[in-house]
């Protein structure tokens, strides 16, 4: 069980280190792109600018001892600047080595802000890239604070891989070397074995944070899913009364979250004293040496306070090791983990040189598809399907017969399984993506809108659209005279995914979308589902005008809405059982037949129950 347990540590530690090491490879191109000279220039500045930092760090307790020794008559002082003329020297250095670190910062922000910005982008973009399968089975809280941190961490990484552990380990070698070229060799062993045990002491219990930082990330990750889920379900929430039953299910992963926070808040009480110990043994070592040294008369007053002087200067960046390696560590995590998003495949992507679709009159062909979401569960059987260009083609049936699927196919969220799908003679594999999206404009059954104004939301049909197009487009769906009569006209919020508006208005506001962007195929997915019997009419009549000339594909549960279709499809269990007109579908007297009626009936007593109310 040990051993298990011991290699299972190992293996993670390897995986660690290879997925560090591959971050640092992504990363490196930032600072060192042949691409953008710029880069470069301000790297090696920032560099200069740094060098000259550390070279007058390491200076001032000189000129701190010559003051000292100046004022206790000691020495001869350097350039005869007496004792003020010292003082005002180590002011001036002092000043000096703050100045250069803030003109590193200055020429480097660019650097890292571009590696940000950049990055970010990336990100973004091959998100949008992933596959629909991918976006179904992760969770957006999730997925958002994993670019979150991966982003930050990108110029924190590069900030202090270049501007911390490298300048830590010049000072400390240019310190050593003077402690040892002024003093003698227990001086330098002295520091040495300080610094030594500090780093293995920091290295050791930071391996050990890094874990338990993790842990605590993880159940942050699962609060943040927890409570994006719940206020992104917020009128399910409020239907089943469950906001006690949320709010316990929140608090739950937050109790994660606190005991995680507080054994990092522990081990981190642990760490600082540590490392103050350690550094308090070495320095109060290096000073009794010292202060020996004084009383023997071989070392002045001013010898005594530059040995403390050079202890304090190491100690300050030291005491920042343990917090800089372990959030170099944490970036590397936070940043692999981003990495390993960007390295998910796009499960549906482009052939090399893929042409765009040209659409000539819109057919559409269906040819023996077969498809399932789970290669174990196939919704799809061999379905073969002609729609002739300029038709109405409408596709029911029962729920989980393979309907919505269909469309998703057509607008290729997924490749099929089997068989293939073309557009006027073009299978859709062949061409590019952007250009079959830009030739199907989807009406879905729960249209979901951004959280901005209406006249964004439309608008949203064609970047380029006017204000004449929009008010066109909103007329068309018969929502014009609507958006009129609110306070602020087409400038009203909608809120987060359209809650402000109801059911119908969100539709119409959908229909007004797509018919803007004016594609020459049009996909109905239970279009009018939301909408009342009166808008439903209403709203048949624009679709009908806007299928005008289009090729139309509209999928129905409402049997009513399909019956001045061209040519109706009747799915079963992934498989055509019936096709034909709604005339010839009623006189088959088969399965449409018998849903037409099962509708009928209860549209009818329906009715029958609002008139008597």
């Amino acid at each position: 069980m040990s051993s298990w347990h011991t290699a299972s540590a190992e293996e993670l530690a390897r995986q660690e280190q290879r997925s560090g090491m591959r971050t640092i490879r992504k990363v490196l191109p930032y600072l060192w792109n042949d691409d953008e000279p710029w880069v470069k220039r301000r790297v090696v500045l920032a560099l200069v600018a740094l060098m000259f930092s550390k070279l007058i760090a390491v200076g001032v307790p000189m000129i701190y001892k010559a003051a000292v020794d100046s004022l206790a008559g000691e020495g001869v002082s350097p350039m005869l600047l007496g004792a003020v003329g010292l003082t005002v020297a180590y002011g001036m250095a002092r000043l000096m080595t703050v100045g250069f670190q803030q003109l590193r910062d200055a020429i480097f922000a660019r650097v890292g802000q571009r590696a940000l910005r950049s990055l970010a982008l990336e990100t973004f973009e091959h998100i949008h890239r992933l596959s629909m399968r991918y976006h179904i089975t992760r969770k957006t809280g999730g997925l958002s604070r994993i670019i979150e941190r991966g982003v930050k961490g990108v110029d924190f990484l590069l900030r202090f891989m270049l501007f911390s552990i490298g300048p830590l380990v010049l000072e400390l070698l240019l310190v050593a070397v003077i402690l040892f070229w002024l003093f003698d060799a227990w001086y330098l062993a002295a520091v040495a074995l300080t610094i030594a045990l500090y780093i293995w002491f920091t290295f050791k219990v930071t391996e050990w944070r890094v874990r338990l930082r993790r842990e605590m990330n993880d159940q942050d990750t699962d609060a943040n899913q927890k409570a994006i889920d719940s206020l992104l379900n917020f009128e399910t929430v409020k239907y089943f009364g469950a906001e006690a039953r949320e709010a316990k299910r929140y608090d739950e992963s937050m109790e994660g979250y606190e005991s995680a926070a507080l054994k990092t808040s522990y081990s981190l009480a642990f760490l600082n004293f540590g490392q103050s110990f350690l550094i308090t043994s070495g320095l109060v070592a290096v000073m009794v040496m010292a202060a020996m040294g004084v009383q023997a008369g071989e070392l002045t007053v001013g010898d005594f306070v530059m040995v403390n002087a050079y202890m304090v200067q190491i100690t300050i960046p030291l005491n920042f090791l343990g917090t800089v390696y372990r959030e170099i560590r944490q970036s590397l995590v936070d940043m692999g983990e981003m990495f390993d998003l960007l390295e998910q495949p796009s499960e549906v992507s482009d052939k090399p040189g893929a042409p765009d679709l040209k659409v000539d009159g819109g057919a559409i062909r269906f040819d023996k598809v077969s498809f399932g979401y789970d290669s174990a569960r196939p919704i799809l059987h061999g379905v073969s399907l002609d729609v002739p260009a300029g038709h109405n083609v409408a596709i029911v049936g029962a729920s989980g017969s393979g309907k919505s699927t269909i469309a998703r196919l057509l607008f290729r969220f997924y490749d099929v399984s089997g068989g293939g799908i073309a557009i006027d003679g073009q299978d859709l594999r062949d061409v590019t993506q952007v250009s079959l999206h830009d030739a199907i404009g989807v009406v879905p059954q729960d249209t979901v809108l951004f959280n901005d104004t209406i006249r964004y939301n439309i608008a949203y049909g064609r970047d380029t659209a006017s204000e004449a197009d929009v008010v066109a487009a909103a007329k068309a769906a018969r929502i014009h005279d609507f958006i009129l009569s609110l306070p602020e006209g087409y400038d009203t919020m909608v809120g987060e995914r359209g809650l402000k508006l109801s059911g119908g208005e969100k539709q119409r506001v959908g229909i007004a979308r797509t018919l803007l962007k004016n594609p020459p195929i049009l996909l109905l997915d239970e279009a009018t589902s939301a909408l009342d019997t009166q808008t439903e009419g209403e709203i048949k009549e624009a679709l009908a005008r806007a299928g005008q000339g289009r090729t139309v594909i509209t999928i129905a549960h409402r049997l009513s809405t399909i019956a001045e279709a061209d040519r109706i499809i009747v799915l079963d269990k992934g498989e055509i059982v019936e096709e034909g007109t709604h005339e010839a579908l009623l006189a088959e007297r088969g399965r449409y037949a018998a849903m037409w009626t099962r509708q009928a009936a209860a549209e009818d007593e329906l009715d029958g129950a609002e008139g008597a109310a």
